[in-house]
């Protein structure tokens, strides 16, 4: 218990200091290198495995630092620069006020922003079929929809709260957590996903577009939230009608190459982007008569947006990464996972406390994965003991990791969403906190009503 509560203390510190107003990163990556000192004090192993130690416990820790700079630098980071990059090189060209001008003509008629907002939000979900990574999904849409949504009067916590969502429901019967917990719950696949997990996803999504429409008007009111919708008549628009299809580009991008739906190409996010921001190049040049001087210092406005992307959101991402690590190096997650193995509770009691534990574990780490594949382990083994269904387990375990993910102020998909949106990851985890919420019980009346308790 000793590890359990030297990892809440540092975690309620982190959380103090961050609201105080000192800087996110630097407090993520000191209580990070803190508790992965700690680890290596109280004996405990400070790096995974696949790092390799450098033979003191100190500069270990600063070993973790590298190999995240090295991980998600490299990997998420890049991924997240290059969209930022993109996001600001369709802002810079006036394709971004193209598609808000051509957009606000239709929905026009549509006079409450969060009537939008629950529409964008099930266009979100629905991208999360395409695009499995959270993080990466709500980079997409915050290159892409979330300047539409702000333009349209939705408010910029709102908008962001949105793109930072859709993953914390599953719906994709083919991610690598839907796949393991079919597996330790001894059904298959199609099974488990459609005909088990699906049901109660959708219920759950339904009642978060419904609680998000009335908590962020809540919020907007009480907290007098600036709404940034675009007087179109008043909008200058000196870019040419057809650029509005750019700023898409990547979400086609995602549905016809990161995949097989053209056979035998296939082509991942990171190139797919490099390819939209090659296309707008090209779209930009033959526009300005071949003038390559005027394309090429457009183009800086790219690079500038991956600079600033690394500086706001990738240096907070490995901060985040860190100090998830020091957490799991500390023995905390060790801990909490021995509390639910001595759990002597009935079958709804049970599955509750392994939901509860699931939950903090993600909020605390910032992972979805992490805490449900350490979790999903007991669940065979506690099950079997008390004669009950492993999928009554694990389908709230699944859902709840997930949840605790998307209202964890240090996860990669808050951090990254409310970076790029420039506000606090606290204004995003406020805005997403009640339909997490809702969403939960949701998940766990469902899979009461829904899925066998007994084997």
């Amino acid at each position: 218990m000793t590890e359990l509560l030297i990892g809440l203390v540092i975690t309620i510190a982190v959380g103090y200091y961050i609201v105080k107003g000192y800087k996110a990163a630097g407090v993520l990556l000191t209580a990070g290198v803190s508790l992965l000192i700690i680890a290596g004090l109280l004996g405990h192993s400070v790096l995974p495995a696949k790092v390799v130690s450098t033979g003191n416990l100190f500069t270990d820790s600063l070993e973790y630092v590298k190999y995240m700079l090295q991980y998600r630098g490299g990997g998420l980071g890049l991924q997240i620069m290059l969209l930022c990059g993109f996001a600001s090189y369709m802002t810079h060209i006036g394709a971004n006020n193209v598609v808000v001008k051509q957009f606000s003509k239709p929905l026009s008629f549509i006079k409450s922003p969060y009537v939008l907002l629950v529409a964008a939000y099930i266009v979100a979900c629905l991208m999360s079929l395409a695009v499995s990574s959270a993080t990466g999904l709500g980079v997409l849409l915050m290159a892409t929809l979330f300047p539409m949504m702000t333009a349209m009067g939705i408010s910029r916590p709102a908008a962001a709260a949105v793109c930072a969502s859709p993953a914390a429901i599953i719906l994709s019967p083919t991610s690598g957590d839907v796949v393991v917990a079919a597996e330790k719950a001894g059904l298959p696949l199609h099974v488990f996903a459609v005909e088990t997990v699906l049901p109660v996803s959708i219920s759950a999504i339904i009642v978060m577009a419904v609680a998000a429409f009335f908590w962020n008007k809540y919020l907007d009111k009480k907290n007098n939230t600036p709404m940034e919708r675009v007087d179109i008549s008043e909008m200058e628009v000196k870019a040419p009608a057809y650029y509005s299809i750019l700023p898409f580009m990547p979400i086609i991008g995602v549905f016809l190459f990161n995949g097989e739906t053209i056979p035998g190409l296939k082509i991942d996010i990171y190139t797919i982007v490099v390819l939209s921001i090659t296309i707008g190049a090209i779209v930009d040049f033959l526009t300005n008569r071949l003038n390559g001087k005027v394309t090429l210092e457009n183009l800086e406005s790219c690079y500038a947006g991956m600079g600033d992307a690394f500086k706001g959101v990738v240096m907070l991402l490995v901060a985040a990464g860190v100090f998830a690590q020091g957490l799991m190096s500390v023995g905390a997650i060790d801990n909490l996972l021995a509390l639910a193995d001595k759990a002597g509770a009935g079958g709804v009691a049970l599955m509750l406390l392994l939901t509860a534990l699931t939950v903090a574990a993600a909020i605390a780490t910032g992972s979805g994965n992490a805490p449900f594949y350490a979790f999903v382990e007991l669940a065979p083994q506690l099950a079997g003991k008390l004669g009950l269904s492993p999928a009554f387990l694990i389908i709230p375990m699944l859902q709840a990791s997930n949840l605790g993910r998307t209202i964890s102020p240090v996860s990669g998909v808050i951090v990254a969403t409310s970076g790029m949106a420039k506000i606090s990851p606290f204004d995003v985890v406020k805005r997403t906190v009640v339909p997490v919420v809702c969403g939960l019980i949701t998940v766990i009346l469902g899979t009461v009503v829904l899925v066998p308790m007994y084997a």
